[in-house]
C-alpha cells in the first residue's frame, strides 16, 4: 500500500497524459503531490523528506512547464530529483563523513562499514546514471516515449537495482551475536527449571 501511495502522483500523471497531453498531466501530477502531502498531514501520518522534496521539485518544474508552456521543464524534473539524491549521498559521505543510507537503514540491517560505503557509492552512481539516462531519453525520443520511460523504465531500473543490491547485501549482512534458536532454547530451559 505504501508503494502504491508513493506512486500515486506518477500513475495519475501517466493516465492524464494518455487521456489529454503533457500539460494536463503536469497539472494533475502537481495536484496529486499536494493531495498526497495533505492526506498525510490530515491523517497525522509521518511525512518523509522525500515527499517534501518531490513536492518542491514538481511545483517548481511543473509550474515552469505550465507557465511557460514548455514541456522541457517537466522532463528535467526526474533528473533534478535523482541528481539531488546523488549529491546528498556523495556529499554526506565525502564532505560530512556521514553515510545517510546507514542512518536510514542501520536499524533494519547490520553491515560492515566498508559495505555501507559501497552501498552508498552504488546508490550515488545509480541516481547519477538514471538522471543522465532520463535526459538522454527526453532529448532523443518523442514525449510519449519519455512519459513511458519515466513511469515504467525508471521504475523497472529501480526494481532491478534493488534486487541485485539485495543479492549482494545478502552475503554481507551480519547475523545477530546469538542465534534466535539458542535464545529461545535457553528461555524454554529456564522456564522449565522454574517449574
Amino acid at each position: 500500500m505504501k508503494l502504491l501511495f508513493d506512486l500515486f502522483p506518477l500513475l495519475l500523471f501517466f493516465a492524464a497524459y494518455k487521456f489529454a497531453d503533457i500539460y494536463v498531466a503536469t497539472g494533475v501530477a502537481m495536484a496529486a503531490s499536494v493531495l498526497q502531502i495533505a492526506w498525510l498531514l490530515v491523517r497525522r501520518r509521518k511525512t518523509e523528506p522525500m515527499h517534501w522534496i518531490n513536492l518542491a521539485i514538481i511545483v517548481v518544474f511543473g509550474g515552469a512547464t505550465l507557465f511557460l508552456h514548455d514541456e522541457v521543464f517537466i522532463k528535467w524534473k526526474p533528473t533534478v530529483l535523482y541528481w539531488l539524491f546523488a549529491v546528498v549521498l556523495a556529499g554526506g559521505q565525502w564532505l560530512l563523513k556521514r553515510n545517510f543510507l546507514r542512518s536510514m537503514l542501520g536499524k533494519q540491517i547490520q553491515l560492515p562499514d566498508p559495505i555501507w560505503n559501497r552501498l552508498n557509492l552504488a546508490w550515488t552512481a545509480f541516481f547519477a546514471a538514471v538522471g543522465a539516462l532520463n535526459l538522454y531519453v527526453a532529448y532523443s525520443w518523442p514525449t510519449e516515449t519519455w512519459v513511458s520511460f519515466k513511469v515504467f523504465g525508471i521504475f523497472g531500473l529501480l526494481l532491478v537495482f534493488i534486487v541485485l543490491q539485495s543479492i549482494y547485501l545478502g552475503r554481507h549482512i551480519k547475523q545477530p551475536e546469538e542465534p534466535i534458536r539458542e535464545i529461545a532454547k535457553r528461555e524454554t530451559d529456564a522456564g522449565a527449571g522454574r517449574s
